[in-house]
């Protein structure tokens, strides 16, 4: 073998060591980034959920009125927002309540369900 073949090869492999190491730099970027973007996304979905839990307990827990076509609005707004079909749920029992023990009840539920799917990463 000459010289120069000899370079080659050796060029060859730097080259097949160097896409060996950098494939493995990407794969585990892109494992981290998955990560990071489910995160965001749970992050996501918990701020919701935290932001109708907020909004529920300002103006339906603390108020002392009867509740406006306003703020029912804002707050059925909220609790779509969340994209939950179990804190959905637990709100359509709420607002479907007949009694005062149905609705006291039906708050202790949706206080639950909120919390439990509120995530930690």
């Amino acid at each position: 073998m000459t010289r120069q073949e000899v370079l080659i090869v050796i060029f060859i492999l730097i080259l097949i060591v160097g896409n060996i190491f950098f494939g493995g730099q990407y794969f585990s970027i892109s494992n981290k980034m998955t990560a990071i973007k489910r995160s965001a996304e749970i992050q996501k979905t918990n701020e919701k959920a935290l932001n109708f839990g907020k909004l529920f307990i300002d103006t339906v827990l603390r108020s002392e009125n009867e509740i406006g076509f306003e703020t029912r609005l804002r707050l059925e707004n909220a609790v779509r927002e969340t994209g939950n079909k179990e804190i959905l749920s637990a709100w359509q029992k709420f607002i479907d309540s007949k009694t005062e023990v149905e609705a006291q009840k039906s708050v202790k539920d949706l206080l639950e369900v909120l919390i439990d799917n509120i995530q930690v990463d």
